[in-house]
């Protein structure tokens, strides 16, 4: 059985809180390690650590930085296949899925880290009467990252990038449901100064106390909207930064010009791969009445193909939920959807083994008064509703208090524009996921709130000063 530690300062220690947490395979039931429950004294050392290192680090030219974060990256990428295999154990993603999100991780990581090279972190600009001013954007300082137990390795990086390119420290508090993969990140960042990553494992008591941190400068938080809410009001509360990306009911539009049977086949791998355990995962599907029997019928073909099992075995496609309460969730959408009149068209029955698993389910006949429809689901659920034109469709899928993304299936360029409009974060066309290292976006409504990718991730982890110098008195 092992035992998980925190990394402060450069050194493993356990936390000191008495509550102890199990972490548990999901596909076997087996505890696999187990933890302490970070305090909040904790917390405070490593905020200490990370502030006595901090000032070193961002005297480090960009370059020096970056090359550093490269360095980490190259050793990560060389041990993708092992944090795969841990984040199967902690969460159930399959092996070979789990290992292609974590190399597109460490591509990120890189990219991110390299934006820092032509980010003007330093501007001037002279006026008509040659006095200047300088824009000097600093580093914040203190920076907190907690995130969620979904894609463990691929939030924790996806978040350091240019927080830790823009000069500033950092201190990480992984899911207690899933903290194995961070904790080997952590154990293989030996190209960076001590102090310059801590980590903190605990639950939400931790995740508050690193919250309410007065030396704290941003908290950049991926979870639930009640928990992002509670990390607002209380970074709100000190008059410092926030980052929320909160939970998602994503809609997909389906026009009725597209290939029913392609369509369906992507629509099944966004509504069911990982298990359906993505913040953008497809929720809520809306296809044109002229192609629904045939892209139902494909659908739910596919969803067929979706073979249950561990993770570790290269047949498994859909591995089990992360643990018992996450199915319980799922199975109550279910469950509630039906009971009000919809019909499941396959799935949609706990299967009779060990683990958390739950089958590739497709319902036909929801409306709006089903959980399914309002209530993030994060489980292998594709619920259909059939509408009259495209435009219904849009109007449906604006109908929600998430926010966080869309994707449109569609050939006419018409239909393209009136999608750009979604009140969302991202709009993804003809392909589900997908998007350059230029990409912004900022989450709307429950889903979240602060910009974030590309030039925006750098405006969040530094803050402007502007030095105004007058012109020399001859020019006066």
């Amino acid at each position: 059985m092992e035992t998980l530690q925190n990394l402060i300062g450069g050194r493993w220690e356990e936390p000191a809180g008495e509550d102890v947490v199990a972490v548990v395979d999901p596909a076997t039931e087996e505890t696999l390690a187990r933890f302490g429950v970070s305090s909040a004294h904790d917390v405070g050392r490593a905020v200490a650590a990370a502030g006595a290192a901090q000032s070193a680090w961002a005297a480090r030219t960009v370059a020096r930085r970056v090359e550093r974060i490269h360095a980490w990256a190259d050793t990560i990428a060389a041990h993708a296949g092992e944090l795969a295999e841990l984040e199967c154990r902690e969460m159930g993603k399959p092996v070979g899925i789990g290992r292609s999100f974590v190399e597109g991780a460490v591509a990120g990581l890189k990219a991110a880290a390299d934006q820092a090279l032509t980010y003007p972190f330093s501007d001037s600009v002279t006026g008509p009467a040659g006095e200047r001013t300088d824009i000097v954007r600093h580093p914040l300082g203190v920076t907190a990252v907690i995130t969620p137990w979904n894609f463990p390795v691929v939030m924790v990086l996806g978040a350091l990038g240019p927080l830790l390119a823009a000069g500033n420290t950092v201190v990480v508090k992984p899911s207690e449901r899933s903290p194995l993969s961070t904790v080997r990140l952590f154990e293989l960042a030996a190209s960076l100064p001590a102090g310059v990553l801590n980590l903190v494992l605990g639950d939400g008591r931790t995740g508050a106390a690193l919250t309410e941190h007065d030396e704290v400068q941003l908290v950049h938080f991926t979870g639930s909207v009640g928990a992002g809410r509670a990390v607002g009001t209380a970074t709100g509360h000190r008059l410092s930064r926030c980052l929320l990306e909160l939970g998602g009911k994503d809609a997909v539009v389906i026009d009725a010009g597209v290939d029913p049977v392609a369509t369906a086949q992507a629509v099944a791998f966004g509504a069911f791969i990982n298990t359906g355990q993505i913040c953008t995962s497809m929720e809520r599907i809306y296809v044109h009445e002229r192609i629904a029997d045939e892209f139902v019928e494909a659908l739910v073909a596919t969803a067929g193909t979706f073979t249950i099992g561990d993770g570790r075995d290269p047949a498994t496609v859909l591995g089990p939920l992360v643990d018992a309460r996450q199915r319980d969730t799922v199975r109550r959408h279910v469950e509630d959807a039906v009971d009000k009149g919809a019909t499941v068209r396959t799935g949609g029955a706990v299967p009779e083994r060990p683990g958390y698993f739950y089958p590739a389910t497709v319902l036909t006949g929801v409306d709006d008064s089903m959980l399914v429809m309002t209530e993030e689901t994060f489980g292998p659920v594709a619920p259909v509703t059939v509408v009259s034109s495209f435009e219904e469709g849009l109007t449906r899928a604006a109908a929600s208090r998430y926010g966080l993304a869309a994707t449109v299936y569609t050939d006419d360029p018409e239909h393209i524009e009136a999608a750009a409009r979604l009140p969302v974060g991202v709009v993804w066309v003809n392909q589900w996921q997908g998007g350059g290292p230029e990409r912004l976006y900022e989450p709307a409504r429950d889903s979240g709130m602060g910009a974030t990718g590309a030039r925006a991730a750098y405006d969040a982890a530094t803050r402007p000063a502007a030095v105004h110098v007058a012109a020399p008195a001859a020019a006066r």
